[in-house]
Parts: structure tokens; C-alpha cells; sequence
């Protein structure tokens, strides 16, 4: 097949660096209601019905004797009551359950190359599957300090309120972006686009030649904040240059054998922390390297 050098110019702009995570809707309150009567008590009115709103402190139950009734510890609805008149309710028994369904977060699993970077009260971008044409915004409250190893890899729960939850149910599954790091007004080229050899990043800078024919000059770079897609050039590069991406055959398939490839010094030498789609710089979310002949897809 032949093939031929693609060429993109030098961008300035915003760069933001997201690390994504999957996971489902959860409610923030979700409690059992006890009772702690100090002695066996009779219940003299249940005073909510299943499914019915309640606010924290109302009342739920009141016992024959009039010693102190049973009241709401949190606002939410009542998803289940265990008790009836006359029942008998020793300490400690379970009465009820309630869930708050107009508060809530969602939960998901974020790789451990990634979980250094997240932090409480970062913000996030929430799409769920049920809504598609919906992004629900939230803010980490909560980061996890031991992963679950699924396959060798281990995955850290993170938390992320959701700041209007309208139409959300709770089980629906979601995939959540948090905002990790953003830079304004940089210089920032696809990520493919940057090379690696002997510890220097360098790029291709394409060159036609009296003859006709393209010609490439090397030009060591150096490199800031990336994503998945774009990586920030903080040395090296002027906004307008145009730099050379790796080779795309005639067929339409991308090939990154000169960006993701280990082994022969290219991209790879900077970590090998994203996992790209194919060749190109499309695919979402972080990944491992696969080392050797190049980046593991997606």
C-alpha cells in the first residue's frame, strides 16, 4: 500500500487533563431506622406509609406508653417499614428504611495509573447511559485508599456527587471525566505527533524539497501536560509550525509506527500512560502501554 506524511499545525488554547472512571448512581442516604426503646415496647401507630416522603425529626412511630416515638434520623422516602400496631419492638430492631432519591453520586472505578491525580473537590463531567443526550456535572467527595485487583489490575473507587440530578435513577450506569489539570493559552500538538529517542522528545518538521520530494528535520521539543489526545509543548515550537504525524496508508487505516511504538525510543519513552484507539489519538481514557510494537487499544 502506499503511503503518505500527514502534517497539523501547532495549536494554542486550553488543554484540560481528564481521567475517566465507570461506575453506576448511588444516594448519598440509604439508612435503616432503629428503634432504642429502654424496654420492650408496644407499638401504638405506624404514621407513614411505604414510599412516603418523610423529613428528618418527623415522627414515624409512637409507642401505647407514650415513652418517646421513633422520628426520621434523615429526609428522604420510605422504602421499606418492618413494624405495625401492636407490634412488639425491642432495642435495636430495624423499623424501617429510607433512601433519599434527590440526592445523589456516583461511584466509579478509576485505574490505579490514574488515582495519584484525583483529588476531593475536583470538578467532573457525568454522561449517562440512559440519557445520552445529557451531561450531568458533579464534584469528587470522596477518593479511596485501597483498589480492588480485578485481572492484575487494580481499580480505586472514587466518588463524585452529582450536582442536579434530574431524571436520574438509582443503578443507572454512568462514565464519569474529572477535570485533573487545565493550562490557558498553551502550545499543545497531538500526542502521536511527539517522539522519544535516548531520553529527548523531539517531532518531524516537514520540509519540500526543490525536487519535489518531502524531507522531515528533527527538532527536540519539550513537553508539559498531555491527555489523551493533545500534549502541551512548552519548548521548541512557535503556534503555526507544522509538524509531521505518523503515516496513514491508502487503505484508511491509521498507523502510530512513529509515535507508539516501544523499543526504538518513540513515544512510549514517556510512560506509556494512554491507551489509544488503533493508531490514532481518538480513543478515551487512560490505559497501559503494551510495549514493544505499540500502544494497547481500547
Amino acid at each position: 500500500m502506499n503511503a503518505k506524511a500527514a502534517a497539523v499545525t501547532v495549536r494554542k488554547g486550553k488543554l484540560d487533563v481528564q481521567v475517566s472512571g465507570s461506575g453506576s448512581v448511588e444516594p448519598v442516604t440509604s439508612q435503616d431506622v432503629t428503634a432504642h426503646p429502654a424496654k420492650t415496647e408496644t407499638v401504638d401507630q405506624v404514621l407513614v406509609a411505604a414510599n412516603q416522603e418523610v423529613a428528618a425529626g418527623q415522627q414515624l412511630v409512637t409507642f401505647t406508653d407514650g415513652s418517646d416515638p421513633i422520628t426520621a434520623p434523615v429526609a428522604g422516602t420510605m422504602t421499606s417499614l418492618a413494624v405495625g400496631s401492636g407490634d412488639r419492638v425491642t432495642d435495636g430492631k430495624v423499623v424501617a428504611h429510607i433512601t433519599n432519591y434527590h440526592d445523589v453520586q456516583t461511584v466509579v472505578q478509576v485505574d490505579e495509573l490514574d488515582i495519584l491525580k484525583v483529588k476531593p473537590g475536583q470538578t467532573a463531567d457525568i454522561k449517562v447511559n440512559a440519557i445520552p443526550d445529557h451531561t450531568y456535572t458533579g464534584k469528587v467527595t470522596a477518593v479511596a485508599n485501597e483498589g480492588k485487583v480485578t485481572n492484575g489490575v487494580s481499580n480505586f473507587d472514587v466518588t463524585v456527587h452529582i450536582d442536579a440530578p434530574d431524571s436520574l435513577k438509582v443503578g443507572m450506569t454512568t462514565e464519569a471525566d474529572i477535570l485533573t489539570d487545565s493550562k490557558d493559552n498553551v502550545l499543545y500538538v497531538p500526542i502521536e505527533a511527539v517522539h522519544s529517542r535516548g531520553g529527548q522528545k523531539f517531532v518531524l518538521i516537514p520540509h519540500n524539497a526543490a525536487d519535489g520530494t518531502q524531507t522531515a528535520e528533527q527538532r527536540t521539543v519539550q513537553t508539559g501536560i498531555h491527555n489523551e489526545n493533545d500534549v502541551e509543548i512548552t519548548q521548541g515550537l512557535q503556534e503555526g509550525d507544522n509538524v509531521e504525524l505518523p503515516v496513514v496508508t491508502s487503505a484508511g487505516s491509521s498507523s502510530a509506527q512513529g509515535s507508539m511504538k516501544g523499543g526504538n525510543g518513540l513515544w512510549g519513552g514517556m510512560g506509556g500512560m494512554y491507551r489509544m484507539s488503533g493508531g490514532g489519538s481518538g480513543g478515551k481514557g487512560t490505559g497501559r502501554a503494551a510495549g514493544g510494537t505499540g500502544g494497547a487499544g481500547k
